[in-house]
């Protein structure tokens, strides 16, 4: 009897309807077993059965004694389709291997056990040999196969199957990297160079693994670190699996990626478990580097935590990998709505940005001891390996106060813990958090005189700009004490400006010895050091004098001002407040000292003061 003889009476068991085979085998050989597998039965015969399968073998051997036996197979790998294969095979029928039934016919034949004990070349040897021959010699047939393996663990992960296609993605993967990157290499002028022209094409495969369960998904990804895959790399596989896995959740994917404000309770009908344990999962498998994943993709993971409820330790994870690269935050990252917005609550996530600013100034302080080993900076320059990502932070701080400031939830003690969060010298310009802080007592005009003080501590007044300064000057909502030093610095300006004379502007010093002291500014010249040293004297002296007089001055200020402002309280009007605002103004504070507008300044008080001096 021919084979294609053969192929035209193997005839496929009957539909799920009939829920049994009408038709035989072979048509002139009556059947002797029945076999059912998932509902549907096959009408076939013992002995090619018994020569290549021991569990069919052993569950015949117990029906002896019956003409025609009744077979049931519970939870056969791959259901009717793979038994069916499984059976051709018993008969010795080809059928073609491929990377769609190649984990079902192993899985399939450790069940059936159809191994070498029984039948030399057997179905588990042939199966095998396909993995190692062909799947294995390509990742994209690995992933294939691993896909396939989903809905056949744990037996796959028992027979091996998962742990080589793994390891061959891990290791093709590597060998891609390592070929571009020698792709990429150049020789010329007797030496290599990398050409950056040359567009990298080893990441083609990342879009491959978006197609696996997470389960099999992490195990790849931890595959491919052991194997010194690059960082940027392996996130961006992250960034693809996370994307794909989110465009098939669209009410999550909006709240998450959109920013749209949403309550958890409204979401948590719809949020199943796989979906909080993709998100802790891709979390877990970030790379420890910088930068190898973009800073909006944490932020949309993070918002993802926070609506999927994920453990606490996943969520400082987040955070903490955002706070060591937070430079490159936007003012929109940092605006996460808050989840759970109640009466009370602020309308943004406060807590969670003040605790990714407490992590960036920790991760400051820690790379600036690390590179103070090994470097000798100047003194002047404490932190210069981090200034540049410190005034980038600085700025976004002061933006992200000024966004938030009009909220009539958020608390003065939440307001002053973001500002102070970052140190002093984070700011080299401090007009954006001046701007902050006067939003925030525009809509919270309820704050006491105390709290106002404790409020504008924060502003270092001589890192104010000129524009801010004069605005400062006539803003009503600063207390005395700070408009009386707004002025004061203002003053110094102009009394430096003014006393700089074109040829010492213009003049340039030979050697960095000669700078004097003149006047509170620097000049060069050729002074001698007792020269020098008695010019710096009479300086300290001058300043010593003027503050002596500021203080008794503002004394006397603050002491008017209470009575001023007890009037206003008995005639609680407007017009007398703008009265006296206008009066506080024209008062001269500094009897003689030049204002604003003026533009000569009085040296009689000066003068006076050297000849105290000089007589002393």
């Amino acid at each position: 009897m021919s084979r294609i003889h053969h192929q035209q009476r193997l005839l496929v068991c009957s539909s799920p309807q009939q829920q049994r085979c009408d038709n035989w085998i072979f048509l002139d050989v009556p059947s002797d077993i029945t076999i059912e597998v998932s509902g549907l039965r096959f009408a076939l015969h013992k002995f090619p059965l018994v020569t290549k399968s021991g569990r069919i073998r052993k569950l015949i051997a117990e029906h002896k004694d019956a003409d025609t036996a009744k077979i049931e197979l519970f939870n056969l790998p791959g259901g009717p389709e793979t038994f069916q294969l499984a059976a051709k095979f018993c008969y010795g029928i080809n059928f073609e291997i491929t990377t769609a039934n190649v984990a079902q016919l192993r899985c399939a034949s450790d069940y059936l056990e159809m191994t070498e004990e029984y039948a030399d070349d057997n179905l588990s040897s042939r199966s095998e040999s396909y993995l190692d021959d062909v799947v294995c010699k390509s990742l994209e047939l690995c992933v294939e196969v691993l896909h396939q393996c989903e809905s056949l663990l744990p037996l796959a992960d028992e027979l091996k199957i998962v742990n080589k296609c793994t390891d061959a993605i891990a290791s093709k993967a590597c060998a891609e990297q390592i070929a571009s990157s020698f792709s990429r290499l150049e020789y010329s002028s007797g030496r290599l160079h990398m050409n950056k022209q040359v567009k990298c094409s080893e990441d083609w495969w990342i879009e491959d693994l978006s197609v696996l369960r997470i389960d099999l998904y992490q195990r790849v990804i931890e595959a491919i670190k052991c194997r010194g895959v690059r960082p940027e790399t392996i996130g961006a596989s992250l960034v693809d699996f996370t994307e794909k896995f989110f465009k098939k959740k669209p009410l999550l994917r909006s709240a998450t990626c959109e920013g749209i404000q949403t309550r958890y309770g409204a979401l948590h009908d719809t949020i199943d478990c796989e979906e909080k344990m993709v998100v802790e999962t891709i979390a877990s498998l970030l790379p420890t580097e910088k930068h190898a994943v973009p800073i909006r993709f944490l932020f949309g993971l993070l918002r993802s935590v926070m609506i999927l409820d994920c453990t606490m330790l996943c969520r400082l994870n987040i955070e903490r990998r955002i706070g060591s690269q937070l430079e490159m935050a936007t003012l929109d990252d940092l605006l996460m709505p808050s989840i759970e917005h109640a009466g009370d609550k602020t309308m943004f996530d406060v807590d969670t940005v003040h605790r990714i600013l407490v992590i960036f100034s920790q991760q400051d302080e820690s790379d600036d001891d690390d590179d103070d080993d090994g470097l000798d900076y100047n003194s002047e320059d404490p932190h210069p390996p981090s200034q540049n990502a410190l005034d980038k932070v600085g700025r976004l701080v002061d933006n992200y106060l000024a966004e938030i400031a009009p909220d009539a939830n958020l608390k003065l003690a939440k307001f002053m813990a973001i500002a102070e969060t970052l140190p002093g010298y984070a700011r080299t310009n401090d007009d954006g958090l001046y701007r902050a802080i006067d939003i925030y007592l525009k809509a919270h005009q309820g704050l006491s005189e105390l709290e106002r003080k404790r409020l504008y501590k924060l502003i270092d007044f001589h890192k104010l700009s000129e524009e801010a300064t004069a605005h400062a000057a006539q803003n009503e909502r600063l207390p005395v004490q700070a408009t009386v030093q707004v002025l004061y610095i203002e003053q110094l300006r102009l009394r430096s400006a003014l006393r700089c004379s074109p040829s010492e502007e213009n003049q340039k010093p030979d050697h960095p010895r000669s700078w004097g002291m003149s006047n509170g500014v620097f000049s060069a010249g050729n002074v001698s050091p007792p020269d020098n040293y008695a010019s710096l004297r009479r300086e300290n002296r001058e300043l010593k004098l003027e503050l002596a007089r500021m203080r008794l001055r503002l004394s006397d200020l603050e002491k008017g001002h209470a009575c001023m402002k007890q009037d206003l309280e008995k005639s609680n009007s407007r017009k007398f407040m703008i009265t006296v605002s206008k009066r506080i103004r024209k008062l001269n504070l500094f009897s003689g000292s030049p204002l604003k507008g003026s533009s000569i300044p009085s040296k009689s008080p000066l003068t006076e003061d050297s000849k105290l001096s000089s007589k002393t």
